[in-house]
């Protein structure tokens, strides 16, 4: 995907949009999503800071081994949000701002924050 292709400057549109409002604190840390065409990745973001706090993918082993039981990359991306959020668990992050990286709301996008929110994040 190429730089002047009108859905990627549109998504990245949509990034500063909402980027410019949203900012990941140390006690309220940023979920950011990635989507690819295979894979889904989500990190949680401390911006005060500039770290990553925790990370999950589904290019991971833990997570790829019950990958294999799991059709459709939305089901997928639901593991990658109970990962995450398991991950923030551990680490004592209970709530997060959600950061859709430009992506709409829907698909993958929504599982990856209904498979978080099932685990015990709020946002």
């Amino acid at each position: 995907m190429g730089k002047t292709n009108p859905r990627y400057t549109a998504r990245l549109k949509r990034k500063q949009r909402i980027r410019k409002n949203l900012i990941g604190t140390t006690d309220r840390p940023r979920l950011c999503v990635f989507r690819s065409a295979k894979h889904m990745y989500a990190q949680i973001i401390d911006d005060s800071a500039g770290k990553t706090l925790a990370a999950a993918s589904t290019l991971e082993k833990e997570i790829a081994a019950t990958l294999s039981t799991v059709n459709g990359k939305v089901e997928k991306a639901k593991l990658v949000g109970k990962a995450i959020a398991e991950r923030a668990k551990g680490k004592g992050i209970k709530r997060v701002v959600f950061d859709r990286n430009g992506y709409l709301y829907h698909g993958r996008v929504k599982a990856v924050s209904d498979g978080a929110r099932e685990n015990g994040l709020e946002f």
